[in-house]
């Protein structure tokens, strides 16, 4: 299974593909869309979701991981944020893909087995899960392929449990 995770942002989107097959988990491709922040919004958006229409048209993911909102301290920031992961979503739409939206603690408990990991943890094990000769690079490309993981590991699951009910 092809998976998709994708980190929104609005002025760095970050994206991994991860392949589960045969008990393994191997990274096929990961990285940033980086948009200027002199532009308008409309525009940087626009980039978002050219860029990673292409991506899945050249991939084909069977399903897609976004991260859930997280509200912090800073609303401000969540408001960009927020307008990317509608583009990150309408993108899935438009490809017909499953989408799976993961809270962050899912995502370290997915990765490290717990859910108050540090972003050094999760890209520590992110690194050994796929056996990468560095960390990636910039964290939002390593939180992306955290994401394609976790969300990898819960549609196998899921497709388990679904097998599991049909023969009942």
């Amino acid at each position: 299974m092809l998976a998709l995770g994708i980190d929104p942002g609005s002025a760095i989107c970050g994206y991994g593909f991860v392949e589960q097959f045969d008990g393994k988990i191997v990274a096929k491709s990961f990285g940033v869309i980086t948009t200027n922040p002199k532009a308008r919004m409309q525009d940087r958006l626009l980039k978002i979701h050219t860029e990673l229409d292409a991506l899945i048209k050249n991939f084909q993911p069977e399903i897609m991981g976004v991260e859930k909102l997280f509200f912090g301290k800073n609303a401000t920031t969540a408001i960009p944020v927020g307008q990317a992961r509608g583009v990150v979503l309408l993108c899935a739409a438009q490809n017909n893909l499953d989408v799976l939206e993961i809270t962050p603690n899912e995502v370290k408990q997915s990765i490290t087995g717990y859910g108050g990991a540090t972003k050094e943890q999760v890209i520590f094990m992110v690194t050994k899960i796929l056996n990468l000769p560095e960390p990636p690079k910039p964290d939002d490309a390593a939180d992306a392929l955290a994401i394609s993981i976790a969300a990898g590991y819960e549609a196998n699951s899921l497709s388990r449990r679904n097998l599991f009910e049909a023969t009942k």
